[in-house]
């Protein structure tokens, strides 16, 4: 990947729907070398997928929290790993160094919701330690990888 690989994926990080004739121009390609390069990170799987970033908020998701879990054995982890995929709820999930194994972002409507998912959670087998955190505003939401 080189400087104008990088410059593709910087103006589709602010605009995946740019057309390619504007991303052409902010690239200084011609049409047909920036469709090109694009369409070699799409098959490279450097571009992933294109998609929408919703403002919570606005979709009745009020409340963001961060939980962190213990578990007493792997296995008990990998049967989480696998039940964490069938939350709505449970916007990330990581698999993590430390004190504990797994962090999980939460964005719900409300305290209401999330003590209701929080239950659920703790219903998993194995389930030893938990920490919770609300999150009262946010200061960086950056989707994109690449810097400026």
């Amino acid at each position: 990947m080189d400087k104008t690989d990088r410059a593709i994926l910087k103006n589709l990080q602010k605009n995946a729907r740019m057309t390619i004739s504007d991303l052409s121009a902010a690239i200084s390609l011609s049409m047909p070398a920036a469709s090109e390069r694009l369409r070699k990170l799409e098959t490279s799987g450097v571009i992933k997928q294109y998609t929408v970033v919703i403002d919570p908020e606005k979709v009745n998701k009020n409340l963001t929290a961060l939980m962190f879990l213990r578990f007493d054995n792997t296995h008990n982890g990998e049967e989480f790993a696998e039940y964490a995929k069938t939350e709505n709820e449970i916007n990330e999930c990581y698999y993590i160094t430390g004190e504990y194994d797994y962090y999980l972002k939460i964005v719900t409507e409300d305290a209401r919701t999330l003590k209701a998912l929080l239950a659920r959670i703790k219903n998993n087998p194995g389930l030893v330690k938990t920490s919770n955190l609300v999150v009262l505003s946010n200061i960086i939401d950056n989707v994109s990888v690449l810097s400026e």
